[in-house]
C-alpha cells in the first residue's frame, strides 16, 4: 500500500520498487522546467475526422469525449520552456489522451516545433509515448511518419541538437519516426519501447523471446537506447546533454 501524497512527491515513481508510472503532459511538463518558464505553442489545433471513422462510438464522438476527459485538445503539448536555466523547444504526449496516438495534429505540432527550434536556433526535446499512428486517421495519420522525419533532417542539417526521452510505451509509427531519430535517445528505466508488441511479434514468427524483450534496458544493450535515466534526473541529465553540445 503507497500514499497518494507520497508517490506524488517521488514524481509519481514507486518509493518501494522504482517502477515508473505514466504520467499526462501537464504534469510532465511540470516536472521538466523550470517553474513559470512554459509558454505552450499551437495550442488552439484541433483534430478533424477525415475518413467519417465509423466504429462502435463514432471517431468524431471519440474525439469529444477524449476533450472532455483530459481537458486538452490532443495528445501532444508543444512549447517554449527553459531546463535548468536552459532554453528548449519541448514537445510532451499525453498518453491519456488515446494512448498518444499520433494523428495529423500531433504530427503538425511535432513538425512546428522542430521548424520553431531551427528559426530560434533552440534545442529540441521531445518526451514520446504512444501506443502508435492513430488508425482513425488512416494514411492522413501514416504519413506524419514521413513529415516529421523531414522536418528531422532539416533541424541536423542546420546544426541543431534533438534529444528524445522515451517513456513508456514509446512503440509503432511514433517508435519508427520521431522517436527514434535522436541525436541523444534517453529512456525511462524499464520503458516498453519497439515496433509492434512482443505478444505479436512472438505469434507472428512462432519463437520465444528473450527476457526483457523491448524494455529499455534491452532496447540500450542492442544499441536503439543512450542512455537509461531516472525520472527524478531527466532534468539534470538534459542540461548536461545541451552543455555537452554546446547549445
Amino acid at each position: 500500500m503507497l500514499y497518494e501524497k507520497e508517490v506524488a512527491e517521488a514524481l509519481f515513481v514507486c518509493p518501494e520498487c522504482s517502477h515508473h508510472r505514466r504520467i499526462d503532459a501537464r504534469t510532465r511538463i511540470e516536472q521538466l522546467v523550470d517553474p513559470g518558464s512554459f509558454e505552450e505553442l499551437y495550442a488552439d489545433l484541433r483534430p478533424q475526422d477525415p475518413l467519417k471513422f465509423k466504429d462502435r462510438i463514432p471517431y468524431k464522438d471519440r474525439i469529444k469525449r477524449e476533450q472532455s476527459k483530459t481537458g486538452e485538445l490532443e495528445a501532444i503539448v508543444v512549447g517554449r520552456g527553459f531546463v535548468r536555466g536552459r532554453a528548449v523547444m519541448l514537445g510532451v504526449m499525453n498518453p491519456s489522451f488515446i494512448m498518444a496516438s499520433m494523428g495529423a495534429v500531433v504530427g503538425e505540432k511535432v513538425t512546428r516545433a522542430i521548424e520553431r527550434a531551427i528559426e530560434e536556433n533552440l534545442p529540441l526535446v521531445v518526451v514520446t509515448a504512444s501506443g502508435g499512428a492513430r488508425m482513425q486517421e488512416g494514411m492522413v495519420s501514416l504519413v506524419q511518419m514521413a513529415k516529421t522525419s523531414a522536418a528531422l533532417a532539416r533541424l541536423d542539417d542546420a546544426g541543431g541538437l534533438y534529444i528524445v526521452v522515451a517513456t513508456d510505451p514509446t512503440t509503432a509509427g511514433v517508435a519508427a519516426s520521431f522517436a527514434g531519430l535522436g541525436d541523444f535517445i534517453i529512456a525511462e528505466p524499464k520503458a516498453m519501447i519497439g515496433f509492434a508488441g512482443p505478444r505479436v511479434i512472438a505469434n507472428t514468427i512462432n519463437a520465444e523471446l528473450p527476457d526483457g524483450f523491448q524494455t529499455a534496458e534491452f532496447m540500450m544493450e542492442h544499441g536503439f537506447v543512450d542512455l537509461i535515466v531516472s525520472r527524478s534526473n531527466l532534468r539534470r541529465e538534459i542540461a548536461r546533454l545541451i552543455d555537452f553540445c554546446g547549445k
